[in-house]
């Protein structure tokens, strides 16, 4: 935005000290007037031997005398104080106004794409500093965010570039061999193709969320809990994994779509990242003051806080979480995290001691 030029604030605070000042000054020495003629008379008898000039009959006006010597003793004094108003004011503005160039100058970096610098800001606390802690936490947020951005383009487009690449490797291979196996071949670029395509949604999936470009309605996170349940049925007895539900009513409020697939991610995630055989899925809703929460438990391999911590990035796998034609695209849990984050409820990912994970969604309960 173009704006016009106009007087500094260090030049306003200046003058408006040197303002006060001036005013304050006015009011002394009109006090100080109104003192002295409170207890002036108007005029006097002259003393014998005085070398004033006595009016009619020997009596001398004080008060007019006293205003001639008074008033330009006053101007004298109204003059100095103006102009030290003036220099004091412009020194005090600097003083105080010095953090907040600090703070411009920080600004100015920020906008030149440098993330890195914190103003630091030292001192008590009071607004000035307040504003600059808050502006480090504004640019430690945005240098997080910028920087987990910048991860998961490279990531996403190592994985968009992964089918595309077999694609036209496919491709190449179907068009020198003198006998290809067509059959063969379509079913590879079917398959291919299939989780190109469910790449591209989840990502269009987790950037809506990121948008938080939903309507909310109300929600029963119960039954989002056993809808997922019965749909992902049957791959969990090929996996041979016995799914239990559980609960109470949780009602909140938010997308039933976007609730729905947080669920349902929490759900499969839990089948296929579980033993071999003989595994278990828990899945559990429970209501406490103010929030309602979703829990997932699955039996599995052991799994160390560190590699739990960083499951909710985009493309992260465990240990040992081989692709398989379950496997999903490795956005299952940073989708579930980005509908969580824009139902304003948290995640939270625990390993459990015997093996496996412990999932717990909090969300706010719905009004009564």
């Amino acid at each position: 935005m173009v704006r016009a030029p106009g007087p500094s604030v260090r030049l306003k605070l200046a003058l408006s000290y040197a303002g006060f000042l001036m005013v304050a000054a006015v009011l002394l020495l009109a006090a100080v007037w109104l003192f002295l003629l409170r207890y002036v008379p108007d005029r006097a008898f002259l003393i014998p031997g005085s070398t004033d000039t006595p009016t009619n009959n020997g009596v001398f006006p004080v008060r007019s005398n006293l205003l001639h010597v008074f008033a330009p003793r006053a101007a004298v004094v109204l003059a100095f104080l103006l102009v030290f108003g003036l220099v004091g004011g412009w020194l005090l503005a600097g003083r105080v106004l010095a953090p907040l160039n600090r703070v411009t100058e920080a600004t100015r970096l920020a906008a030149t794409g440098s993330l890195r610098h914190r103003i630091r800001l030292p001192g008590r606390a009071d607004e000035f500093r307040e504003l600059a802690d808050a502006f480090d936490t504004m640019l430690a947020r945005l240098e997080a965010h910028v920087d987990e951005q910048r991860r998961f383009a490279a990531n996403a487009s190592h994985e968009l570039r992964t089918p595309l690449a077999t694609t036209k490797a496919l491709l190449d291979v179907a068009r020198t061999d003198p006998d290809p196996d067509v059959a063969g071949i379509v079913d590879r670029l079917h398959a291919v193709n299939t989780r190109a395509i469910e790449l591209t949604e989840a990502l269009l999936l987790l950037s809506r969320a990121d948008q938080r470009s939903f309507t909310r309605e109300p929600v029963d996170l119960s039954l989002l809990a056993e809808e997922a349940a019965e749909t992902l049925l049957p791959l969990a007895e090929r996996h041979g994994i016995t799914l239990e539900t559980s609960g109470t009513v949780a009602p909140t409020t938010g997308s039933p779509a976007l609730l729905l697939q947080l669920t349902v991610n929490l759900v499969h995630n839990a089948i296929v990242h579980n033993l071999p055989e003989g595994g278990t899925v828990r899945i559990d809703t429970r209501t406490r003051p103010g929030v309602v929460l979703l829990t997932v438990d699955n039996t599995g391999e052991q799994l160390s806080p560190h590699l739990v911590a960083t499951l909710t990035e985009p493309f992260q796998r465990g240990t040992g979480r081989i692709r398989t034609d379950h496997a999903g695209v490795g956005l299952g849990l940073a989708i579930v995290h980005s509908i969580t984050r824009a139902h304003d409820g948290t995640l939270t990912l625990t390993p459990r001691p015997g093996g496996g994970l412990h999932i717990t969604v909090e969300l706010p309960a719905a009004a009564a």
